[in-house]
């Protein structure tokens, strides 16, 4: 019986693992069949094809065997790689970020679940994060990444409305969004919160895509930003079942230097 390829798919590598002393484990992220595990055979030797190719952030093309039927959970064999090119690989703040997000989806997407949408807007940040950006540039571009991937996987309560209640949010009231509980009213002297009719704002760009939530992030305000960031972080930490993410620890590591 032949076995079924996968051909010319869209694909960033999320992470590689040693498979023995010559092949990688790729967990890779694909445009139409979401998170994809491939052995990667021989890709260690200084001789192979694959070696140059098989890196992170950067656009790829993949073929590839398959094991088993596709949603299964198989670990399919890999045939083909290619660099699409476009941009160069991020460096520094930029290129941490990228491994960020990189966790973000190994920890919160399932496999073989797929994510159109999402790849394509990971494309494009992938993009913003090759081109050179960095310093506060950075912030705004992670904020609207982290609020639509939450949004894509269910994960993000309508911001429109007291989640326990559905009551409407009250404009100058200040709400906090926590994992357990949604969004809800702010105790006092809680400071990871943002008023209701920043909140509005989020919910109406949430509707409108990604340019709209980047607008919104970015004029929020630095307070407002920083609110926001704590309020996300601990949401998506909770949800990834770590007390602190690798990529997160290393950032603070390396500003304690």
């Amino acid at each position: 019986m032949a076995t079924r390829r996968i051909a010319d798919e869209p694909a960033y590598i999320l992470h590689a693992y040693d498979w023995s002393e010559s092949s990688l484990i790729l967990d890779v992220f694909t445009r139409h069949y979401g998170r994809v595990a491939l052995v990667a055979k021989g890709a260690k030797k200084p001789t192979s094809n694959f070696r140059p190719v098989l890196l992170p952030l950067q656009p790829l093309r993949l073929a590839w065997g398959l094991a088993g039927e596709v949603g299964q959970g198989e670990i399919h064999t890999l045939k083909a790689a290619e660099w699409v090119g476009g941009h160069v690989l991020p460096t520094g703040d930029a290129l941490l970020s990228g491994l960020y997000l990189n966790e973000l989806l190994l920890r919160l997407l399932a496999r073989e679940d797929t994510h159109a949408q999402l790849f394509d807007l990971y494309a494009g940040v992938v993009r913003v994060l090759g081109s050179g950006a960095h310093g506060e540039a950075l912030e705004p571009v992670l904020r609207a990444f982290e609020l639509l991937l939450l949004r894509e996987i269910g994960l993000l309560p309508a911001l429109d409305a007291e989640t326990a209640t559905l009551g409407a949010l009250a404009p100058q009231s200040r709400y906090a969004l926590v994992a357990e509980g949604g969004l809800r009213a702010a105790a006092h002297g809680e400071r990871a919160a943002l008023t209701g009719a920043q909140w509005l704002v989020l919910q109406r760009a949430l509707e409108q895509g990604y340019t709209a939530v980047l607008r919104a992030v970015a004029g929020a305000g630095a307070p407002a930003a920083g609110e926001l960031k704590a309020q996300l972080r601990a949401l998506l930490q909770y949800h990834c079942g770590s007390p602190l993410l690798r990529t997160r620890q290393l950032m603070m590591d390396l500003q304690s230097l």
